[in-house]
């Protein structure tokens, strides 16, 4: 018979430095073909047991476990042993694991050795398993137990209960009510406590913060029950109701010009079994959508108040020509999630400026600009400015001209330009241009310039003496006049009508000179008779920053 003998006593200080390093599995005789430990242990579940997985070439036919405090010195007595192992799995018994009670008088954790023998005669003695043996109290709840399994949005607080049972192993099957033991309840997202009371029942409450759960419960070791093992339960399955939401909204799209803030008002709501009812404190969100109808970014958040009306501040910083509100978000346990759509429009910021002149034949000579800063801004297809008079200023205003503009630079910050000469429609009147923008592009107005020129005339003009020698003066008589509002007004220093002379038998009027006027718009001067012909007068050369041409007055004068 062959035989090889490993003495705890003699091996434990080698063994015990291997203990949770591993060990190579223990051979007969230092050979390979006789018995074979694996591994000594406890159930995680069942610390009264010890099972020994082994193997053999011939069957095992006895087995003994001896047990040593982890503490206890080399040399130290046994704490007791078993070998009452029957084969607990395996197909034969050359291979698989057994077990055995085990019956220690003290709770701690223990260094286990085995003997093992097999058919053959072959013997390992004192082989040390690589794991303890933890003999200690198992904590249970057999009755975990949830309020209701459904919960909805009436009735949104779980109430969890159940009772910790302690099992000594020293006393199997006579578990008894633990009291004063910490328990953690795993409620999916999050974690609540409760603690046993004398007679081991515990209960506490939570409120779901997700559609599914899988709820479960560890007992915890404590200074009643130091070192105990607390078998987590099985999870129980249970989710929620969410409840269909509606709300109002007082716009559904808005055209905001840049930098301004738009509002959104309404009212939220749920459907319970009582009807439908205010709902609180849920965000009404406004996305942006991206082209496949997905939210792409925030452009405003709030939530309802107390009775479910709410205010949603809408900026334009950007704008989302397609997008959706909604009342609600993703994994609420208790509602269901509610949108409608929704487009903002902003208009960014434009500039315009405006040069005018009016001519002193009553034509308007406008020239301009228009630019804009943003990148995100574009021209529309045709653009156009609108050139705008009234008479004050502030009211009134009536279009004048729409001078489409070409795009050149089609570029923020660089100016398009625009041009146009045309007769004015009211020659004492206040002006503007107006770029006439879209829902992308804002209308910008330049500052009101007044400009005016007045109509002029002359009356009275006659050229004397007539008929009048040659080489004799011809005066001329008159007066010149502009006109104000309804009234006609002597014009003194600020024009001066111009002559003009034709000869009989000409077609032509040749230039003379210019004629003063008095303070009372009475011509002054003179010039020389030289032959028949037609005299004429007319504001037309200088007629000051502020009059209109006059219209031409004859005289025809008989020289001798």
């Amino acid at each position: 018979m062959r035989r090889s003998t490993f003495l705890a006593a003699a091996t434990a200080t080698a063994l015990t430095a291997s203990l949770f390093s591993g060990l190579a599995p223990a051979w007969a005789d230092g050979t390979s073909g006789g018995p074979v430990l694996v591994d000594a242990n406890g159930a995680w579940n069942e610390p009264g047991l010890v099972f020994v997985t082994a193997h053999s070439d011939s069957p095992i036919t006895h087995i003994t476990a001896h047990f040593y405090p982890l503490d206890a010195p080399d040399g130290a007595p046994e704490a007791g042993s078993t070998e009452d192992f029957t084969q607990y799995s395996g197909q034969d018994a050359t291979s698989g694991t057994w077990r055995a009670p085990v019956h220690l008088a003290e709770l701690g954790d223990y260094r286990v050795t085995v003997d093992l023998q097999d058919a053959s005669g072959a013997t390992v003695t004192g082989a040390l398993s690589p794991d303890p043996l933890q003999y200690r109290t198992i904590l249970t709840i057999p009755d975990l137990a949830a309020t209701p399994s459904v919960p909805d949005y009436l009735h949104q607080n779980v109430d969890v209960n159940g009772t910790v049972l302690a099992e000594d192993p020293r006393h199997p099957d006579t578990p008894t009510p633990a009291a004063d033991v910490p328990v953690d309840i795993e409620t999916g997202r999050g974690q609540v406590t409760a603690t046993t009371a004398a007679d081991g029942r515990f209960s506490t409450t939570f409120v779901p913060v997700q559609t599914s759960i899988y709820l479960s419960a560890s007992p915890l070791a404590s200074s009643t029950y130091p070192g105990a093992i607390g078998l987590l339960t099985p999870s129980q399955y249970l989710h929620t109701t969410q409840a269909p939401v509606r709300f109002t909204a007082s716009t559904h799209a808005l055209n905001l010009k840049q930098g301004a803030t738009g509002t959104v008002t309404g009212h939220a709501e749920i459907q319970t079994t009582s009807g439908w009812q205010p709902l609180p404190h849920t965000a009404i969100t406004l996305y942006g959508l991206d082209s496949d109808g997905l939210p792409k970014f925030l452009v405003g958040q709030t939530t309802t108040d107390s009775k479910g009306a709410y205010t949603l501040p809408v900026s334009s910083y950007n704008a989302a020509p397609t997008a959706e509100l909604m009342a609600g978000s993703g994994n609420m346990p208790f509602q269901q999630i509610a949108t409608q759509p929704f487009s903002l429009h902003v208009a960014y910021t434009t500039h315009i400026g405006m040069s005018a002149d009016l001519n002193d034949d009553g034509s308007l000579k406008v020239s301009g600009y228009v630019y804009y800063e943003d990148a995100r801004a574009k021209w529309p297809a045709k653009p156009t400015v609108t050139l705008q008079y009234s008479k004050d200023g502030k009211t009134g205003w009536k279009n004048a001209a729409t001078l489409p503009f070409p795009i050149r630079h089609n570029k923020p910050l660089f100016e398009e330009t625009f041009a146009r000469t045309f007769t004015a429609p009211d020659t004492d009147a206040y002006w503007r241009a107006r770029f006439d923008g879209n829902s992308d592009l804002g209308t910008s107005t330049t500052k009101p310039v007044h400009l005016y020129r007045y109509a002029t005339r002359i009356t009275g003009f006659h050229a004397s003496p007539d008929p009048v020698r040659k080489g004799q003066p011809i005066r001329f008589g008159g007066t010149l006049q502009y006109k104000k509002g309804n009234t006609w007004k002597p014009l003194t220093d600020d024009a001066w009508p111009t002559l003009y002379f034709k000869p009989r038998g000409s077609s032509t009027y040749h230039y003379v000179c210019e004629l003063d006027t008095d303070k009372k718009g009475h011509h002054i001067g003179m010039v020389a008779a030289k032959q028949d012909g037609t005299w004429a007068l007319a504001v037309s050369r200088e007629t000051g920053d502020h009059y209109l041409r006059s219209a031409r007055v004859t005289d025809y004068v008989d020289v001798r």
